[in-house]
């Protein structure tokens, strides 16, 4: 039986297990350390809820410390480092080399509260707020991702995401994605700078009912993951790299227990 589970989104014995590794060391100087347990069950409380950092509940840490703890891990690239880790193992049992040769780009407009930086109107969702660009691979599993202004078009977005691709995923050959990624010779760009093919899906001629089309399923469906989580229901945070550092939690919470599952 998991010890302390007080709410559904603790972690499991075996999450914990999964993750205690991957977590960096305690300083050898300073205030006693907190439990990291209990830390990371409250960032994973407030993904799931949404709630505020000062409403956490008494029971876990006091808010300013599991705040601080998710800050240092943003600005030191933590969350990312674990969530790297643990898609490596989950590609793997899945009976996929750990990192990929395809991968399915698209963005998703969400209104945002108010203030925040890089905020802007998206015409055509008619939404003001942020746009979260992601790339995954044929797994759904985060490859990548960029907040920026609703009011920066899909094809201009691309081009920083893309280039944090890079450092990473050598093996990548072939991207997916809709027609608005054919625009400002982006495939060319893409090709002539990274070797890959930037190939757009389109919708077939004259069809104006929903269809599933090939590939563009996939992303949208990792969508559809991040929005069971309250706290991707609208961006709330102030800060685009705080946005991101929540779609990294929410993907190692689904990886966690994927793998939990695949050991049992």
């Amino acid at each position: 039986m998991d010890r302390g589970r007080n709410y559904s989104t603790d972690l499991t014995d075996k999450q914990w297990r999964l993750v205690r590794g991957l977590l960096p060391k305690h300083a050898r100087r300073g205030r006693p350390p907190v439990c990291r347990r209990a830390v990371l069950n409250a960032i994973l409380y407030i993904v799931r809820t949404g709630c505020q950092w000062r409403m956490l509940p008494k029971d876990f840490p006091k808010w300013k410390t599991v705040y601080g703890v998710f800050r240092t891990w943003k600005l030191e690239g933590i969350w990312q480092t674990i969530h790297a880790r643990l898609r490596e193992k989950t590609r793997k049992i899945a009976g996929k080399k750990p990192t990929p040769t395809a991968a399915i780009i698209d963005s998703q407009s969400i209104r945002t509260a108010e203030g925040g930086e890089r905020r802007g109107y998206d015409a055509g969702k008619k939404i003001t707020g942020r746009k979260r660009h992601i790339v995954v691979d044929t797994l759904g599993l985060l490859l990548g991702v960029v907040v920026h202004g609703a009011d920066i078009q899909d094809q201009d977005g691309a081009w920083p995401l893309l280039e944090q691709l890079y450092e990473e995923f050598r093996r990548l050959k072939i991207i997916f994605g809709d027609v608005a990624y054919g625009r400002s010779d982006l495939p060319e760009w893409v090709f002539g700078t990274f070797g890959w093919l930037l190939q757009t899906v389109l919708r077939p001629v004259g069809l104006k009912k929903f269809i599933v089309l090939p590939k563009r399923w996939i992303v949208e469906r990792t969508f559809s993951w991040l929005a069971r989580n309250r706290r991707h229901s609208r961006d709330y945070e102030k800060t685009t790299t705080s946005s991101e550092s929540f779609i990294y939690i929410a993907m190692i919470h689904l990886m966690l227990k994927r793998l939990e599952k695949a050991k049992n």
